[in-house]
């Protein structure tokens, strides 16, 4: 039966409870096993393989709109063909706009993680997810991991040698039990080990996975500072600060890598822009590099190598993106770390328990020797709580979690804004049924992921983000709002960036800890942008109408995670609203064209962090995710008299995690297997689509009855489709626009 819904409908509380194979590259040293090929190396050959995939196209619906007939193709999206194991595979039949009859491309999908187990406890189920799909997958690891060299259960740590080596390789074998069991099955499934020199100097080990070559994993075997917080004199951070002019390797007591060395920062940002040239990925999944601080004792809210790591893998991508040509556009993916065992949960209890199977695979804990080493096959050390911290139960994104990156303006066009390769790029369609363009990349670099738009007052749309930016110094380093504007309604010409500076003093007080954005346009004409910022408090900045900016005002609130969002009441009040681990709270214009009032409570129940706020029925309808379910939750806000909170309503959904968008009837969000899921109106049942994406879907309505929705795939390419706003309304096939990025 259809599952109860429309929240705009809604009058009463409501409470209710494929796979595709494509190869990977395989550079002459994984071939033969010996270190003559670098990571820096150019395009490799590998044998040709392609697995075709039945294409299904259900239902036919259609669309009067702009006086005329628009047709439309409801149910599945494309399923994806695989590549024929190289770079530079391409799936017959592209076009310059991909219809029904061309097949996408997978996309690569590239890791950097500071320890072997960061993958496991911070991206997965992503990383699940995009194995099961046959995507080329390779996770690089900087460091071994070594810690304290102790590698026992509870009970047994005391009496335990410590052997730095062993503990680096027993974590080695646990990761390749992980994945082995996640793409074939069988924990001993095999690999095949190699040696490679790297870009910077010196050497790293590769495996492949047999029975999956497209699963790879990078052993860049660094030493790790072993603390959490405190400064350490051969660490990432210490490195990133010039406090230590190389650091040295740990190297596994099993790798085929015996030739230590040590690496100087540019070396390490060298041999990471070698592993992007050699695997040349459409997709980078990196932790999340401004994690904040503590409130309580001002200390890292995460692990010192992870961000410090994920800053090196900044550098490098930001480098990579400037001087290889000979590549294809990417997406950047950012994972908030420690954090997570704070936050509610964001994983059903299947998605988190089969999180928890794979961590177990990690920890030895069948205590098998299946890979048949002295070191042991696992990492004692979280075999009897692998779940303690929480963090099984959690993955949630450092930004790109905004839903208002695609919009349309007065003559039915399409604009999407999506980050790639640093940039900010912008794909457009001109008119209801016009030719798509794009992507073409706004000039100015080091943008973050997550933009968000906004349609000032003559039509003209504003894009907003964040910028990060490195200098010879530590102290270079910063993150700043910045925005640019279209220079006439309709232009595909762009302003130069503004800067709004930021809210945060420096990057030793708050790590660079600020959101992504929140935009909106007042009543009065009044554009406001938004950011929690290091302290978990709301600042906000405003322009007048004669186009001056105030300076970042303060807007109180404690405890605030993840991004804000905004939108106008009816009355034209502005109305933002944030999370916490506890509930939402919010703030309200008493009238267009005024400050913000009071931070006020909702008594909304918990929620997972991305919220998504859209102008509906008078007020503001705010969508967000049940806790540990995955279930959609509605609720309207209304600003008479205060903040107020109307009709909880809960719409179902097919699990999954992260943002919600909603335009007309339409909502769509990631669902379990990591796919896009949507939910067309109260006579049908969620839909799951095959599409993969980075980030979180977007959609907007295009005049009275059309809304588009739109994501930005694996292989970084634009996804689009659109429907009806009608009760019986199917999905137009997916459209991807452009060539496979295969190349740029």
């Amino acid at each position: 039966m259809p599952t109860a819904r429309r929240a705009a409908a809604a009058d009463a509380d409501l409470e209710r409870p494929d796979s595709r194979s494509a190869g990977t590259p395989l550079d002459r040293a994984a071939r033969s096993g010996e270190p003559d090929a670098e990571f820096s190396a150019g395009p490799v050959t590998a044998a040709h393989r392609r697995v075709a995939t039945l294409v299904k196209v259900v239902a036919l619906c259609a669309a009067t709109a702009a006086g005329g007939m628009l047709a439309l193709r409801g149910g599945e999206a494309l399923t994806a063909l695989g590549g024929d194991g190289s770079p530079d595979s391409r799936p017959a039949g592209v076009g310059a706009t991909v219809g029904a009859a061309d097949l996408p491309d997978p996309g690569r999908v590239l890791q950097v993680v500071a320890h072997p187990d960061d993958d496991l406890y911070f991206m997965n189920p992503d990383l699940q997810y995009s194995i099961a799909a046959g995507h080329p997958v390779t996770t690089v690891y900087l460091t071994s991991g070594e810690a304290d060299g102790v590698n026992g259960r509870a009970g047994k740590v005391a009496t335990t040698r410590p052997n730095k080596p062993a503990y680096a390789e027993a974590r080695q074998n646990g990761i390749r039990s992980a994945y082995a069991k996640m793409a074939t099955g069988d924990l001993g499934s095999a690999w095949k080990r190699t040696v490679v020199p790297t870009k910077g100097g010196g050497h790293a080990e590769v495996d492949i996975l047999v029975a999956k070559p497209e699963v790879n994993l990078v052993w860049l075997q660094m030493r790790e500072s072993n603390n959490v917080y405190a400064d350490v004199p051969e660490s990432l951070h210490a490195l990133w600060d010039g406090k230590a002019t190389r650091l040295g390797s740990v190297l596994a007591s099993g790798s085929p890598v015996k030739q230590g060395f040590a690496y100087t920062k540019d070396q390490v940002v060298q041999t990471l822009v070698g592993v992007l040239e050699r695997y040349k990925p459409t997709t980078i999944r990196s932790q999340d590099p401004t994690p904040g601080r503590l409130i309580a004792n001002k200390k890292y809210a995460d692990h010192q190598d992870h961000f410090y790591g994920a800053r090196f893998v900044q550098m490098a991508a930001a480098a990579y993106a400037k001087d290889v040509k000979d590549r294809p556009h990417f997406g950047v993916q950012n994972y908030l770390g420690y954090f997570n065992g704070s936050l509610p949960s964001t994983l059903d209890p299947n998605e988190a328990q089969a999180k928890l199977d794979i961590l177990h695979a990690y920890a030895w804990a069948d205590k098998d020797n299946h890979c048949g080493s002295e070191a042991g096959c696992g990492d004692l050390k979280i075999t009897e709580h692998a779940s303690s911290n929480r963090w099984t139960q959690s993955i949630n994104y450092a930004g790109g979690t905004g839903t208002s990156w695609l919009t349309s303006d007065k003559d039915h066009g399409l604009w999407a804004f999506k980050a790639l390769d640093g940039q900010v790029a912008v794909w457009h369609r001109n008119g209801l049924i016009g030719p798509w363009t794009g992507p073409r990349l706004l000039a100015g670099t080091g943008i973050d992921p997550g933009v968000s738009t906004v349609t000032l007052a003559d039509g003209r749309i504003a894009a907003f983000a964040t910028r990060t930016t490195f200098g010879p110094k530590p102290a270079d380093y910063r993150r700043e709002v910045v925005f640019t504007t279209q220079q006439a309604p309709g232009s595909e010409l762009f302003g130069e960036w503004e800067s709004l500076g930021t809210p945060e003093a420096g990057d030793v007080n708050g790590t660079s800890d600020i959101s992504a954005p929140a935009v909106s346009l007042d009543g009065a004409g009044h554009l406001a942008a938004y950011v929690r910022d290091g302290a978990y408090t709301l600042r906000g900045r405003v322009r007048a109408a004669n186009g001056s900016w105030g300076p970042w005002e303060r807007y109180g609130g404690s405890d605030l995670h993840g991004t804000p969002v905004t939108a106008i009441d009816g009355a034209g009040r502005r109305m933002v609203l944030a999370t916490t681990a506890k509930t939402v709270v919010g703030w309200v214009q008493p009238k267009p064209g005024a400050p913000l009032g009071r931070v006020t409570p909702t008594g909304l129940p918990a929620t997972t962090l991305p919220i998504t706020a859209e102008s509906r029925e008078g007020g503001v309808r705010l969508w967000f995710r049940k806790p540990g379910s995955g279930n959609v939750r509605t609720a309207l806000l209304t600003g008479d008299g205060g903040l107020k909170v109307n009709n909880l309503t809960d719409l179902g959904g097919l699990q999954g995690f992260g943002s919600v968008t909603a335009s007309g009837h339409l909502l769509a969000g990631r669902s379990s297997g990591g796919r896009l899921s949507s939910d067309l109106g109260p006579e049908q049942e969620w839909q799951r689509s095959p599409l993969m994406f980075v980030d979180a879907p977007s959609s907007t309505t295009i005049g009275r009855n059309m809304v588009s929705l739109a994501v930005v795939g694996l292989d970084a390419r634009l996804y689009v489709t659109s429907s009806t706003d009608d009760p019986k309304a199917y999905l137009a096939p997916w459209t991807p626009v452009g060539p496979p990025e295969t190349r740029p």
